[in-house]
């Protein structure tokens, strides 16, 4: 009886998920159709998307030291019973720019340090395509230009086809961006730069380059240096590329269902609407909107799915903790520690619409980065948003899932709460008594209180949607619900939908929040006016079938919230 099949979570190693038994959804049917794109190329998606393992795919289906290897480890896959032409016939070079390390040395030392082992590695393998000596030639080569020229000489003269793959080919210049500055970044990607002169020595010499990243800033830097670089990041052809499809989620559950791995009476349905509105709804191609199903998080998929077969139910915690790393180089590489007021304003606006209408930049400088018209585009690459729509020419870019949506929120909450701190474990203790009693007063007054307290609102009062904002960024700190701002509901928008999330609580109560805002010189007659529009709204919210469907049996409580400035004047249950 064949072993059941391991879960490959955090693996990034095709050999050892192939060799080990555990689990591959195939995706090498995408390597014909690479063969016919030009030969060098770039390809930019999110992190935790599988870039690792197809690079690690791709350099074991090219190289020519593992060609004897091709039908143990490809036999069971597409590309199995259609090898191409150029299967097993390049000696590969490979750098991960991830690795390039080091504090006590400079930047150009440690660049240096990792390439030049990067080529000793690459002799040590191909030696035996050379001549006995070629890998002690290589190390005796002094710096990584000088191996470089070393080996061209040496292929050319040898008739050897080369293969340059590259992953994270912009972490290293990213992390320079943000730690030290525009100025060190400028001098190692321009003129006459360490970085951007690797390059220049890469063009011309490989036959085929492959590189992958996470944002397209320094290969717009790079490309007058290397400019022969063909960019299939928002190509309909390559958009499912990486990633699962439903396709593939549904044909992973049912495999560890029919080993045994989930308990008998698992719904593989019920599994997949549940990780749809958390890791599902990506899309990297325009023209992929009607053709292509949109592509789940593979990293989130296989946490959710590792933890099923654990506990035999879905995980507490629908986000990877682990993510966190990410969440937090994230920020870090789109500045949100420098956001200008422009850019604050547009992170605000996608956190409270979900959305934004523009068009996507396909590749910018690095001098670009703050400019608030590039900045969405920017969210884009880093998985922060997706392709949902047109508008004309332009795209509708909106918040993928609540993965990615809880991070707009935390954006927001820390902001909140570096200008005044709210103890969020009483405000915890406060929405288990909102969800199970529904003591719903406390919670809300709570609330309203820090808005009111909070200096930053208070000196730069924006309105109805700063209050939307602020209510959304805490209430989402809630383990309860699921927050939904500006839902559409019976023909009209509430401003905020608490779903409860009856999946992992037994909720007893939801509620719908119409939040109303009045400036200080505003009449009562127009503060009377308000309150009865609100009331009528939010009524016409409850009325609808949709309401109903999303919260099952519990208790529904319609809050209204009248706001004069930034002080509470009223709070009412409409029944």
């Amino acid at each position: 009886m064949e072993e059941v099949k391991r879960i490959p979570y955090g693996v990034s190693n095709f050999v050892e998920v192939v060799e080990q038994n555990q689990y591959y959804v195939d995706k090498t049917m995408y390597l014909p159709l690479l063969e016919k794109q030009p030969s060098n190329l770039f390809f930019i998606r999110p992190r935790r998307f599988g870039k690792s393992i197809f690079l690690s795919m791709l350099r074991t289906y090219y190289d020519i030291a593992q060609k004897e290897k091709f039908e143990k480890r490809f036999s069971n896959l597409w590309i199995g019973s259609r090898p191409t032409q150029l299967q097993g016939t390049f000696q590969i070079l490979f750098l991960d720019f991830s690795r390039v390390g080091g504090l006590d040395r400079t930047l150009a030392e440690n660049f240096d340090d990792y390439c030049c082992g990067g080529l000793d590695d690459f002799a040590s393998i191909y030696e035996p395509y050379y001549y006995p000596g070629f890998e002690e030639e290589m190390k005796a080569q002094y710096g990584t230009t000088n191996k470089l020229n070393f080996l061209d000489r040496k292929a050319r003269n040898n008739g050897s086809k080369l293969y340059l793959i590259v992953d994270e080919y912009d972490n290293f210049t990213n992390v320079v961006l943000n730690e030290q500055g525009d100025k060190v970044y400028h001098a190692l990607t321009h003129a006459s730069g360490f970085y951007r002169e690797i390059f220049k020595k890469f063009k011309g010499m490989f036959e085929r380059i492959f590189m992958t990243g996470v944002s397209p800033v320094t290969l717009d830097d790079l490309t007058s240096g290397f400019n022969i670089g063909w960019n299939i990041s928002t190509k309909h052809q390559f958009n499912m590329m990486l990633g699962f499809s439903e396709t593939d989620v549904r044909e992973m559950l049912q495999y560890y269902k029919d080993a045994g791995q989930l308990p008998g009476n698992t719904n593989i349905d019920a599994m997949i609407e549940e990780m749809r509105p958390w890791y599902d709804n990506y899309c990297f191609a325009e023209e992929s909107l009607e053709r292509d199903p949109k592509m789940f998080n593979c990293d989130m998929v296989l946490y959710y799915l590792r933890n099923y077969m654990d506990l035999g139910k879905s995980p507490k915690e629908m986000i990877d903790p682990n993510t966190r790393t990410d969440y937090n180089k994230m920020k870090k590489l789109i500045r949100l520690d420098k956001l200008d007021g422009n850019r604050k304003g547009v992170l605000r606006k996608i956190t409270e619409d979900g959305q934004i209408v523009t068009t996507l930049t396909t590749t910018f400088p690095a001098t670009d980065i703050t400019k608030p018209e590039i900045f969405p585009s920017l969210l884009f690459y880093y998985g922060m948003l997706t392709i949902t729509a047109t508008r004309g020419n332009y795209l509708v870019l909106s918040i993928p899932n609540n993965n990615v949506r809880k991070q707009y929120y935390e954006f927001l909450l820390e902001e909140y709460q570096d200008n005044r701190h709210i103890n969020l474990n009483d405000l915890g203790l406060m929405y288990y008594e909102m969800a199970y009693d529904g003591h719903w007063r406390e919670t809300l007054e709570f609330i309203a209180h820090a808005y009111k307290e909070n200096s930053s609102v208070r000196s730069a009062i924006e309105g109805e949607r700063n209050l939307q904002g602020f209510f959304t960024a805490y209430l989402s700190t809630n383990a309860y619900y699921l927050i939904a701002p500006e839902v559409e509901l019976n023909h009209g928008y509430c401003d905020l939908f608490l779903m409860p999330d009856l999946i992992r609580y037994d909720v007893k109560h939801s509620y719908i929040i119409e939040l109303k805002y009045l400036s200080v010189k505003d009449s009562e007659a127009k503060a009377e006016a308000q309150w009865k529009e609100a009331v009528e709204q939010i009524k016409g919210y409850a009325a609808g079938p949709k309401v109903r469907r999303m919260i099952y049996d519990t208790e529904l409580h319609c809050i209204v919230m009248q706001f004069r400035g930034w002080e509470l004047e009223r709070m009412e249950e409409v029944i």
